[in-house]
């Protein structure tokens, strides 16, 4: 495990789950919300952000956590040899973006860039959840089942899949 994309609808945990997997194995953590969005939530121009994605992409060792846009996701998923896929119950979803916002009244919300409006991101959040659930879902559901022949996959559809899976990281690399 080299170059390992983690990703998922939103509210799944990836920031968390990512920031876990770069402690325990020690591969750089790249965060793409802090790279397309600058302190205030406020996104770069497109062509710097892709260059920048290009630049990760390049590199010997890296963990990517989210999104970014279509054409970018293909390409690192593509590129990465490990795939951590979160995918829980719709529903799950929704309830942690809940949570994150609760959360986020207290402290910054981990992943995000300082001072983005967390009222306007998490409904955005909002928004983006069912789009993604109907749209992008089935079309990771596909790649993944394809790309087991050729990648480290790792479906994780629980919280508990999320802990076992880190837990089994963890003793890997003890």
């Amino acid at each position: 495990m080299k170059r390992i994309a983690v990703f998922g609808n939103a509210g799944a945990g990836k920031s968390t789950t990512s920031q876990k997997i770069s402690v325990l194995t020690g591969i750089p953590l790249y965060v793409l919300d802090k790279i397309k969005y600058s302190t205030g939530g406020n996104e770069i121009a497109h062509e710097n952000y892709l260059s920048l994605h290009a630049q990760i992409l390049d590199q010997e060792q890296w963990i990517i956590d989210g999104y970014g846009c279509l054409k970018t996701t293909w390409e690192r998923l593509n590129k990465a040899d490990t795939l951590v896929y979160i995918d829980l119950p719709l529903f799950v979803h929704f309830f942690w973006v809940g949570k994150r916002f609760v959360k986020g009244l207290f402290s910054a919300p981990e992943g995000w860039p300082d001072k983005t409006p967390l009222i306007k991101s998490t409904l955005n959040s909002y928004r983006v959840l069912w789009l993604c659930h109907k749209q992008l879902t089935p079309q990771y559901r596909t790649f993944i089942a394809q790309a087991k022949n050729t990648k480290h996959v790792f479906h994780l559809r629980s919280k508990s899949d999320i802990k076992a899976f880190l837990k089994s990281l963890k003793s890997q690399n003890t």
